[in-house]
């Protein structure tokens, strides 16, 4: 079943494509707009009820936040698509709520925030509402569409309050996101050029422009960008791109943890750099089905 809703989905806009060009191009664009909101789970609620609630108003949309602890140096963490806050538990858990201020969002159509679409300039105006109105963030920490964004926040504004920033598995360009996942549902050219055209509608500018190294080029400030060598969502030849853009970020290298980059070690290693140690701490590679002690690839 999981198999066949894909090759559904992809016949019905290539089908559409040839009988109605306009609504198949809005319903392409719609399908990589509108995400499936994963329902959030009794443990996930538990621990999102222990911080501090709040919400943002964005567009007449109420949009979920959350602060856990109360120390002067604040961190953002920005989760990726078809996610949620509880993403970054691991992490919150992992540093003291007496010498940080942590926040986290839960971007429009996700989590406990209303709405239904996300596009990258409204994730982008978001991140740069709320860091205008917390003020100084040392820290941004950011995974997938939340790194994009952050970066296009950055390149919008980069004037914004932050000391560092954290990117985990992002995308190359958004370009590469509709190729993935045309692909995955087997889209004609011409749906995909009928999406594109709806795109660059709705959004103002050509699809060339939504480019993570575009972004990145020129970061007056320090990074981490974290990436799996074989990220099967994000291609890693993007990460690499980004280390060539920016200068001042250094690039940790994982192996066998894929898109999502969930590791205990990972978690050390961002948590240290928001710490602010000078050494990263080492890593795991997966094995099969059995965890290996590994160092991660560091590179300067």
């Amino acid at each position: 079943m999981k198999r066949l809703i894909p090759s559904l989905l992809g016949t019905y806009l290539n089908t559409l494509a040839t009988v109605a060009p306009k609504t198949a191009g809005r319903h392409g664009f719609s399908l990589f707009c509108y995400p499936v909101r994963p329902s959030l789970q009794a443990h996930q609620r538990a621990f999102l009820q222990t911080a501090e609630r709040f919400t943002l108003n964005q567009q007449g949309r109420k949009l979920q936040a959350y602060r856990w602890g109360s120390g002067p140096r604040k961190v953002l963490f920005l989760h990726g698509w078809q996610s949620h806050s509880f993403r970054w538990k691991k992490y919150i858990e992992a540093l003291s709520p007496d010498e940080f201020s942590l926040y986290a969002l839960d971007a429009p159509g996700h989590g406990l925030s209303e709405g239904r679409a996300l596009t990258v300039p409204l994730y982008s105006q978001l991140i740069r509402q709320f860091i205008d109105q917390l003020g100084e963030v040392e820290t941004v920490v950011s995974h997938s569409l939340g790194s994009f964004s952050a970066l296009h926040a950055l390149h919008v504004q980069p004037q914004l309050p932050v000391q560092k920033l954290v990117v985990m598995g992002s995308p190359v360009a958004a370009s590469s996101f509709i190729d993935f996942y045309s692909q995955y549902l087997r889209l004609g050219k011409r749906a995909v050029g009928l999406t594109l055209q709806h795109f660059e509608q709705v959004i103002g500018e050509p699809i060339a422009h939504f480019e993570a190294s575009r972004f990145a080029r020129g970061l007056q400030l320090p990074g981490l960008i974290v990436h799996d060598e074989k990220d099967q969502e994000a291609p890693y030849a993007g990460a690499l791109q980004l280390q060539q853009v920016w200068p001042l970020a250094r690039l940790l290298t994982t192996r066998g943890l894929d898109h999502k980059l969930r590791s205990p070690e990972v978690v050390a290693a961002v948590v240290g750099y928001i710490q602010g140690e000078a050494e990263l701490p080492h890593a795991v590679e997966l094995a099969g089905d059995r965890l290996a002690q590994s160092a991660l690839t560091r590179e300067h």
